[in-house]
């Protein structure tokens, strides 16, 4: 009888020997092996438990120099080691360039990031430029600290309000099944009593009344179900504008904010505008009160005709004021100093689309000429 195929499958799981103590998994089936990210050197528990629990220790394999602890010690996952080791650098990298796509100016910078982040990974999983790799991002994970976190944070709200709308989703899809399942209860015992009350009523009637009791038992189980399907569309459309009122609520969190980084590694970022301070409210909207652009209010201005209103008193009892009437004066005077008609001609009709207006003009001015040469 050939073996079966998870016989096969295992049987490298056999001939699995520690590196340090030399047992097999052959002679001690109940025997677990156990992995360290540092240097991926496959060990049994019970040299881990001999070699570690002191404290930190060398790797005991032979060549490996790296320092272990017992509390990075786990089970692997894949059966391949270089998979579990790219596995580990890839969530390790993608941790540190957790950048967005709303961080970035345009989908090309985008696009350009994630080729970037993919080399760093290949270059650590095939071990080249490692020191160099290694150092780029340690300095980008000090420099973006802030960003890295805020990205972090938002990404563990994502994750939880689509377990929590996925758990939404369930338990109303049971609910849908449990009315569905009420429903169909409900519909059958009504139509069992429908049918029943209709036999009970022909039983007890006349013979001439049969088919007048047949179709009113029908209406009746028409009018009910008509009634039902219209409270169930109600309940529908309740359960949609809620679905979508929790929809819109969940799509107000923005991306975190960006913060320039001062390594240089990820390109394309957009920039931060810093908010200006709220300025002090002004009523008057930037004018200055009594401060005119070309001229200056005096207090007295001598004159033949305003001295003897200055020292006239029934004039100042009534409330008359000579620097109101001084004030408008050189308002007046100076009021179309700081108009410039040429300019503001020149501007609009830059500022024009429509570029019909020269040929109109120039056909005027043709008409105008040839009008002149008739006469």
């Amino acid at each position: 009888m050939p073996p079966s195929r998870e016989a096969l499958v295992h049987r490298g799981d056999e001939d699995e020997v520690c590196p340090v103590c030399k047992s097999s998994r052959y002679l001690n089936p109940d025997m677990q092996f156990l992995i360290n990210p540092e240097c991926y050197h496959k060990m049994c528990e019970s040299c881990v438990d001999r070699i570690f629990s002191s404290g930190p220790a060398n790797c005991p394999v032979a060549g490996c120099h790296k320092t272990l602890r017992k509390n990075k010690f786990r089970k692997q996952t894949f059966e391949d080691i270089n998979v579990e080791r790219e596995v580990d650098t890839r969530r390790r990298v993608m941790e540190i360039l957790n950048r967005r796509e709303e961080e970035f100016d345009s989908k090309l910078d985008w696009d350009n990031f994630l080729e970037q982040r993919e080399e760093i990974i290949f270059n650590l999983v095939n071990r080249i430029d490692v020191a160099k790799t290694e150092a780029d991002l340690q300095s980008y994970a000090n420099e973006n600290m802030r960003s890295i976190r805020a990205n972090q944070a938002l990404e563990a709200r994502e994750t939880t309000s689509f377990q929590e709308r996925q758990t939404q989703e369930q338990e109303l899809a049971r609910l849908r099944r449990q009315a569905a399942k009420e429903e169909y209860e409900n519909e059958r015992k009504e139509l069992l009593a429908g049918r029943e009350d209709v036999l009970s009523r022909l039983a007890n009637g006349r013979p001439a009344d049969a088919a007048a009791i047949a179709r009113e038992g029908q209406r009746v189980l028409l009018k009910k179900s008509s009634a039902r399907r219209s409270e169930e569309e109600r309940i529908r459309m309740k359960q949609a504008a809620l679905r979508g009122t929790d929809a819109k609520k969940s799509g107000q969190s923005g991306p975190a904010a960006a913060e320039e980084g001062g390594s240089g590694l990820i390109k394309g970022l957009k920039k931060i505008k810093t908010p200006e301070p709220e300025k002090p409210y002004d009523p008057f909207g930037g004018m200055v009160p009594n401060k005119r652009d070309y001229y200056t209010l005096r207090d007295h201005y001598p004159s033949t005709y305003l001295d003897p209103v200055r020292q006239d008193t029934r004039m100042l009892a009534g409330g008359y004021d000579l620097q109101e009437y001084y004030s408008r004066t050189m308002l007046e005077a100076f009021a179309g100093l700081g108009c410039f008609i040429d300019e503001e001609v020149a501007s609009r009709e830059a500022s024009s689309f429509n570029v019909m207006k020269p040929v109109g003009t120039q056909g005027a001015a043709l008409a105008a000429t040839s009008g002149e040469g008739s006469k």
